[in-house]
């Protein structure tokens, strides 16, 4: 038994031996045998460099193709910081010894207030975009480039209803960063957001697009957020999201977070708003829309069933303004918006975005359903109040708009 084990082993010795050797020089042998069929094994030239594994995992696309060095370098030198700053008035009646005493030491001791933001260089002739938020009751407003230039800027106009805001500064050689597409962008595309945050100097990150058409959020009036979860902090505000070839698609705005910090949900102006924006404050220092005079609210399922509305899409208008536009077009209080022109509503949101487009002067066919009603009225658009700044409200705290 022990003989017969001896031969064995020394046969499978000898036939591992052969299937190095022949593997080794006459691989092709190898891959001819029937059980290799579907199985071929592949070799490489000697010398020959190994194959490029693609940092993304994506077939056929190289490592470096992957990156967003050239985005960042086209795009960065226009993204500028924007330091600010406001001295606060004394209360005079800080000098009353009566009231320091019952009242102790209140703000306004002199001291300035300061904060850092971020803005886009739009044009050579020194046009930069900004978020209204940054530059708010400043009294003194810096604009600081990539290559250390500085400047004093002039505000050309705000609307704190779409939270933006065009400055000018007066410099020469000014890069301008290129606008792109934004009703192109598309959920998975891969963006990046440019600004100062936290005032500790520009920097970069990189994310995806994770949501369009962001609204109701109760951080502007106007609402049509671009989510993304590129890292967006505090002083990143005014700054550049802009597509994987350096192209703006989005003024950065907000954030969601319980910590102050970026938690992957932040909110950027579309370009195609931000320049409608900006357009108008170069041209005229404010921004015209339209506006009708009435009170909208949501028609929910739950509402429709209390007042036995036969419809279930469309904005209910629960108070008109005496004499306003809408009220001489015919609109009463219980009538539901389905429509205004050619744009169908379905929330408040989208009634304010189409009565905002509206030039006033115009007339608008507003459609309304009144009980089992169908009716076209008319309806003289005026010129839409221009709103008072003030902090944005949080959701909790926004009232219902009126248009």
């Amino acid at each position: 038994m022990r003989k017969l084990w001896l031969i064995f082993s020394q046969a499978v010795t000898v036939a591992v031996a052969v299937i190095f050797v022949v593997s080794t020089l006459k691989p092709q042998w190898i891959q001819q045998l029937p059980w290799q069929q579907g199985s071929p094994i592949v070799s490489l030239p000697m010398g020959s460099p190994p194959p490029t594994i693609p940092a993304s995992g994506v077939k056929g696309v190289p490592a470096a193709d992957v990156g967003f060095a050239e985005a960042a370098q086209r795009a960065a030198p226009t993204v500028v910081s924007v330091i600010t700053s406001k001295t606060a008035s004394r209360n005079q009646r800080q000098r009353d010894p009566w009231f320091r005493y019952f009242f102790g030491e209140q703000g306004g001791n002199g001291q300035p207030q300061a904060g850092v933001g971020s803005g886009v260089i739009v044009s050579q002739d020194g046009y930069v975009l900004t978020n209204n938020h940054v530059v708010d009751r400043m009294d003194d407003i810096e604009v600081m480039l990539t290559d250390g230039r500085k400047a004093r800027a002039k505000v050309i106009g705000t609307d704190p209803e779409s939270d933006l805001a065009v400055l000018k500064i007066d410099l020469e050689k000014l890069p301008a960063i290129v606008f792109g597409d934004s009703d192109t962008l598309q959920v998975g595309d891969a963006v990046l957001a440019i600004g100062n945050p936290f005032g500790v100097g520009q920097t970069v990150t990189s994310g995806i697009v994770s949501a369009l058409g962001r609204n109701q959020l109760g951080i502007n009036t106007f609402e049509n957020f671009i989510q993304t979860d590129a890292a967006i902090n505090p002083g990143n505000s005014g700054g550049a999201l802009v597509d994987a070839h350096g192209n703006l698609m989005g003024i950065n705005s907000a954030i969601y977070s319980r910590s102050g910090g970026n938690m992957g949900i932040g909110f950027a102006i579309p370009v195609s708003t931000a320049r409608l924006v900006m357009e108008s404050l170069i041209r005229d220092g404010q921004v015209t829309r339209g506006w009708i005079g009435v009170e909208p609210r949501d028609l929910t399922p739950e509402i429709a069933e209390t007042f036995n509305l036969p419809i279930k899409e469309g904005v209910l208008i629960t108070g008109v303004l005496h004499n306003g536009p809408a009220a001489k077009g015919g609109v009463r209080p219980g009538d539901v918006v389905v429509q205004v022109d050619q744009a169908k509503v379905g929330n408040t949101t989208q009634l304010l975005n189409a009565v905002a487009s509206l030039k006033p002067g115009s007339v608008a066919q507003v459609q309304v359903r009144r009980g089992n009603q169908t009716l076209s009225m008319e309806v003289a658009v005026a010129q839409r109040p221009r709103a008072i700044n003030r902090p944005a409200a949080s959701a909790a705290e926004q009232d219902d708009d009126e248009e």
